[in-house]
């Protein structure tokens, strides 16, 4: 009989993990900053789409840099 091969991703590729660990800790942060600032300029409809779409931060950044200019009082 043929025995199943355990074949673990984990361990195969151990660099591919570590990018996937940078990736979403990238991701995370652009998310809290842009996050924070579309809450500060009481912007509902960026914080719901920054919220529920992950683009890897791009979308983030964009907001943080293009968009979401901090609003003068």
């Amino acid at each position: 009989m043929l025995e199943k091969m355990n074949i673990d991703p984990l361990t195969q590729e151990p660099f591919l993990v570590f990018l996937l660990i940078l990736l979403a800790i990238w991701s995370f942060l652009w998310k809290g900053f842009a996050l924070y600032r579309a809450g500060s300029n009481r912007s509902v409809p960026w914080f719901v789409v920054l919220f529920i779409l992950n683009t890897a931060g791009i979308l983030d950044i964009l907001y943080l840099f293009v968009f979401g200019k901090k609003k003068v009082k």
